[in-house]
């Protein structure tokens, strides 16, 4: 007599949900990549009375970890995601075929942020070696900065290169 999970696995098989997932598995792993890549973000965080605030930054993500960014404590983006506790991350290819990958997620940690460890693998990333790291000298008095860490909970993909090709 067959177990029950092998009647449900040999069903899922035969219905095609395995190549369901591992379509599902390439995809996430395509979204994820190009969330890694290096693109200016745009962070969304809402603000009360108004709409939100919506500005460009800098970030860095590993696939299946969160997503970092580096702001001032004390400025109005850092205070409204103090508040927030949350925060929309939007990146896009700026040439044709477009596409755009948008997260959201709650904020899991806030700390300051530390120069090696922190600030110049971001400029590094951004600018390059020799220039991340003169960047980094030449902001190196700036105190307050804090690192903040989200957790991706909500994904928004589109890419018009798979949407809109001829069949």
């Amino acid at each position: 007599m067959q177990s029950p999970i092998y009647r449900v696995v040999s069903l899922w098989v035969r219905s095609g949900a395995v190549a369901e997932f591992e379509a599902y598995e390439r995809r996430a792993a395509r979204i994820t990549a190009f969330l890694a890549d290096v693109h200016v973000a745009v962070i969304s965080v809402a603000e009360d009375g108004r709409g939100p605030l919506v500005v460009p930054i800098w970030y860095s993500y590993q696939p299946g970890g969160e997503v970092r960014i580096i702001t001032g404590g004390t400025s109005r983006k850092g205070k409204l995601l103090e508040r927030a506790g949350r925060f929309s991350l939007c990146v896009q290819t700026e040439t044709l075929p477009y596409k755009y990958v948008r997260v959201e997620g709650p904020i899991v940690a806030v700390e300051a942020a530390d120069l090696e460890r922190d600030r110049r693998p971001l400029a590094r990333r951004y600018l390059g070696t020799e220039v991340g790291d003169a960047y980094v000298e030449s902001t190196r008095d700036v105190v307050g900065n804090v690192l903040v860490r989200m957790r991706p909970e909500r994904w928004l993909t589109v890419d018009y290169a798979k949407q809109y090709q001829s069949p």
